[in-house]
């Protein structure tokens, strides 16, 4: 076994807690990964593991070690990457996560391309917007628009969203249009939106020459899907900011208004992580150019 193996053996069982599921994820026998971390400790001259009946944490080193791990993995899966993609034809199943409308509205419709270019991945898409565990769920990449809290996970930048702002005729007639960020504070609401992972309620943006203002407006309704944040916004609850496409359909049929366009919220960077042991690089790369 090369140590490149050893390495991931030692990541997933820091990952998962459990050499007996770190084992049933990698496909080997428990003893396997016995003797994997047993060679590296010998090797490294240090424990790497605190060790009882049902579940390891790693040590101080073991900590430091798994860090340095998880980039070298990352490093040689993206080297062995830079001269096959376009000449592989990778096989079996992707588990993947995105959040539900992108999900919808552009995931689903590229997969037709995607399976064409490649016919031997078979691909279980799941759509949601809270926080998924990748080891504990089994899922092998994520796609989100909210920064990267696991550090034990890799995220590659597939693209970024557009933030406009819009409201509904309704509560226009009802409350004026803002023409500037000074009227906007006065006798405006907004619907605010808490984040399915955080739980925190994100605050009203506007980026200037580079730089990010806030401004507190009130919110009398939260919601926490981005489909609640739509219905709300075209029931005329408040004002919104929402990724362009996700609104298109309803701006060109009039049901929404985009508002201050010189004031929008700064871009969105739309990130796709990974399992440090391995998802192919080949479907973040068609997310990103197909």
């Amino acid at each position: 076994m090369d140590r490149i193996d050893l390495f991931r053996i030692f990541v997933r069982a820091t990952e998962t807690g459990s050499f007996t599921k770190a084992a049933d994820s990698l496909n080997l026998p428990r003893s396997t990964v016995s003797t994997a971390i047993a060679t590296l400790e010998t090797r490294l001259r240090v424990r790497l593991f605190n060790r009882t009946t049902r579940v390891v944490s790693p040590t101080q080193e073991g900590q430091l070690f798994y860090d340095r791990c998880v980039q070298l993995i990352a490093d040689v899966e993206d080297a062995e990457a830079l001269f096959r993609c376009e000449e592989a034809n990778p096989t079996g199943w992707v588990s993947t996560d995105v959040p539900s409308r992108i999900g919808r509205l552009i995931v689903a419709p590229a997969l037709p391309g995607f399976l064409e270019r490649y016919p031997g991945i078979q691909v279980r898409l799941g759509m949601t917007d809270r926080a998924v565990s990748l080891v504990g769920e089994n899922v092998d990449c994520v796609l989100r628009v909210e920064p990267l809290h696991d550090s034990g996970l890799i995220a590659r930048q597939v693209g970024e969203l557009e933030l406009i702002n819009v409201a509904s005729p309704a509560y226009l007639a009802r409350h004026g249009t803002p023409q500037s960020i000074a009227e906007l504070g006065i006798g405006h609401t907004m619907i605010g939106y808490a984040s399915p992972s955080s739980g925190r309620t994100a605050a009203w943006e506007w980026a200037d020459a580079g730089t990010i203002h806030t401004l507190p407006l009130p919110a009398r309704v939260t919601v926490n899907s981005a489909e609640g944040y739509i219905s709300a916004c075209r029931a005329g609850l408040g004002l919104i900011q929402i990724p362009a496409y996700d609104v298109r359909g309803l701006l060109a049929a009039g049901e929404l208004v985009e508002i201050l366009p010189a004031f929008r919220a700064p871009r969105c960077r739309c990130r796709c992580s990974i399992r440090t042991a391995g998802c192919c690089p080949n479907g973040c790369r068609y997310l990103r150019t197909g």
